[in-house]
């Protein structure tokens, strides 16, 4: 029998050889880790629809992530969970210096310094009475540009308890304009934004909602974007780069695969994709069951996520993959 002269399956013929070829690479310092510090909780929790994944104390939060910090992984981002009671129609408590979102990103800048990269959520969902992404209105819609004036103050507390990159995820109107000049104005000119461009209104974050102990009743709708609408991505990316974003997110991933290749395509600034926490949840929920090989899928997925064209990765198996990896 004849084989052809080219013959594909010869770089396939052992591990060294295929690693010697492959045309997308995934290591840890690709992946960023969310993190959940919750006030008010003598014990870490753990969240039953994200398998592994924990509303952290602030002890406990310092320990995980130093643990991933010392796997590899390129960074961490946090997410704050106030008591109940300290909720409000317009966020107060993540401005506050003494809120849990600041000083468990002071705690963390004190005990890792530049080890990592320090991220911040910058919004007001975890904050806010109502659930929403921003202050509203007397007709109980979401005020834009009173909402920018919050998410400035956010941005400034957070650089100020020592976050390297604040992360505005609102998709509100010149949101990342706003937070870039009162960056400046404060003295953090060196504190990056990582702008969620492309942020879907999406079936798969149902468990990140009890994740942060959500108040949201409705939907996100009118400020988050449609499913359908991958041009419209694409401008909410040029026009976050234009105002000022150092990256850009595409959240979800997984169901974005094209617009995350879209925006690395189009993006002159690195290009970041979070696999949420409903395609967390699934693929944990198969493994769980015996249908599939929980490692082997999450790296497959984490993989094909970086092959669209993601710079970053934000995903809860950060720590483990890193492991997996090695």
């Amino acid at each position: 029998m004849t084989f052809p002269r080219h013959r594909p399956r010869r770089l396939r013929s052992t591990p060294a050889m295929r690693r010697l070829v492959a045309e997308t690479t995934l290591a840890p310092r690709h992946l960023v880790l969310p993190m959940f510090v919750a006030d008010g909780i003598g014990e870490p929790r753990p969240i039953s629809s994200l398998p592994g994944v924990l509303q952290h104390t602030r002890d406990s939060l310092r320990r995980a992530a130093a643990e991933a910090v010392s796997a590899g992984v390129g960074g961490l981002m946090l997410f704050g969970v106030p008591r109940e009671e300290d909720k409000d129609d317009c966020g107060s408590v993540g401005l506050d210096p003494e809120g849990i979102l600041n000083v468990a990103l002071r705690d963390l800048a004190a005990d890792l310094g530049d080890a990592t990269v320090l991220m911040a959520d910058t919004c007001l969902d975890e904050f806010t009475e109502h659930g929403h992404c921003g202050v509203l209105d007397e007709h109980g819609r979401v005020d834009n540009d009173q909402t920018n004036a919050q998410y400035v103050k956010l941005a400034v507390a957070q650089a100020e308890s020592g976050a390297h990159v604040v992360g505005p995820s609102g998709m509100m109107d010149g949101q990342v304009a706003a937070i870039r000049d009162g960056l400046d104005a404060a003295g953090f000119a060196d504190v990056a934004i990582l702008a969620y461009a492309a942020k879907f209104a999406s079936a798969f974050y149902g468990p990140f909602r009890e994740a942060v102990g959500s108040s949201l009743q409705g939907d996100r709708r009118t400020y988050q974007q449609d499913a359908g609408n991958a041009r419209e991505a694409v401008r909410e990316i040029a026009l976050d780069i234009d105002e000022g974003a150092d990256m850009v997110m595409v959240k979800p991933a997984m169901a974005y695969l094209d617009v995350v290749r879209a925006a690395a395509d189009v993006a002159s600034v690195p290009v970041a994709a979070y696999q949420v926490s409903g395609e967390y949840a699934m693929i944990s929920a198969a493994a769980a069951n015996g249908w599939i090989d929980g490692p082997a899928a999450a790296l497959e997925t984490l993989t094909s996520i970086r092959r669209a064209g993601a710079d970053i990765v934000l995903t809860y198996w950060a720590a483990q993959a890193a492991g997996w990896i090695a």
